[in-house]
């Protein structure tokens, strides 16, 4: 079924307004959930509603919590989700991040209590919307375990970046240090689909193309099932910026973002922020950047990371999103 983004957005706000949440942060979590889904990034989208719902009436995320913001020092903007959506908290966190890079010409923002992150690179891509030069890091509930054990202690823990550009989109990176991300599994069990081999291991610690067996087991770090010992030092490397640094969960405390059961996630982010016009390239930055963009497009093949992105939203703008029939019933039931 093909649906408008905004009769989407409308349609899945409703259904979260009918699940204990605020008629604000409804609409704040259905407009990212809708621009992950116009981006092609399903895992991320519309398939995240019937969770997210689920959890809200049972309170494992407060639908009606508003976050807090206070800087203890100049460049530092500590968020408190107080267990909300971190949509929400993602939003402040970057209102109030993008005054202090402006003054200090960096800013570390850094967000407690959190639930899912969403799509990494859409945070830090609003944040170069408006110039800045971005890098947001994001813990999850345990998937990858430490490289040569067998149990889940870090996260998938995305990591993106994004780079400004004169008259046209931002330049994003947005990876997993996962070598996929984990709702791909999640899609590729409930439909009953194998999984590559280098994905995901199974609980004793081997190779498995079983979804099911990969959700009962872990995630491959980056790298795979035979070189991630760099995606795991990531791994850990993420788990300490958001768990410790901002007394949040690490990924071995947090529960699962699909489950309706157990205590909230409470994990953390860390979005850092530069204002490029406080450093030694400040007059020549953004050439700088477009004469390395052009000698990428140069080579025949090769293409900008994220570029995909915008041709999908281009087509999501004018045509909708194609969303699975039972899907969408579901959530408009949910409204109803």
């Amino acid at each position: 079924m093909r649906i408008p983004l905004a009769a989407l957005q409308d349609t899945i706000a409703a259904a979260f307004v009918n699940s204990k949440v605020a008629p604000d942060m409804a609409e704040i979590v259905a407009r990212a959930l809708v621009r992950a889904e116009a981006d092609g990034i399903s895992s991320h989208g519309v398939a995240r509603v019937p969770p997210y719902a689920e959890q809200a009436k049972c309170g494992k995320v407060d639908g009606f919590a508003q976050p807090t913001a206070h800087r203890p020092r100049p460049g530092v903007i500590n968020v408190d989700s107080h267990i909300g959506f971190a949509f929400p908290a993602i939003a402040l966190g970057l209102a109030e991040g993008t005054k202090a890079a402006r003054e200090n010409g960096v800013a570390a923002v850094g967000i407690a209590h959190s639930h899912h992150f969403g799509v990494a690179g859409h945070h830090v891509e609003d944040a170069a919307d408006k110039g800045l030069v971005a890098l947001a890091f994001s813990n999850t509930p345990s998937a990858i375990a430490p490289w040569g054990g067998k149990k889940a202690l870090y996260g998938t823990n995305p990591i993106a970046f994004a780079w400004p550009r004169p008259g046209m989109a931002p330049m994003v990176i947005d990876l997993s240090v996962s070598t996929v991300a984990r709702g791909k599994v999640m899609l590729a069990a409930k439909a009953g689909k194998p999984i590559p081999d280098d994905w995901a291991l199974d609980a004793d610690g081997n190779a498995t193309t079983d979804a099911k067996a990969a959700l009962a087991g872990s995630m491959a770090p980056l790298g795979g099932t035979s070189a991630g010992a760099k995606g795991a030092a990531l791994a850990l490397m993420v788990e300490l910026l958001c768990g410790a640094v901002t007394g949040s969960n690490f990924g071995y405390e947090g529960t699962s973002f699909f489950e309706p059961t157990g205590a909230p996630p409470s994990i953390g982010h860390m979005i850092l922020l530069f204002d490029p016009a406080a450093f030694g390239g400040a007059e020549s930055f953004a050439l700088r950047g477009e004469e390395m963009f052009a000698e990428i497009i140069a080579q025949e093949g090769a293409r900008l990371p994220g570029d995909r992105r915008l041709v999908l939203r281009e087509t999501a703008a004018r045509d909708g999103v194609e969303i699975p029939d039972a899907l969408y019933d579901d959530i408009k039931a949910r409204g109803a």
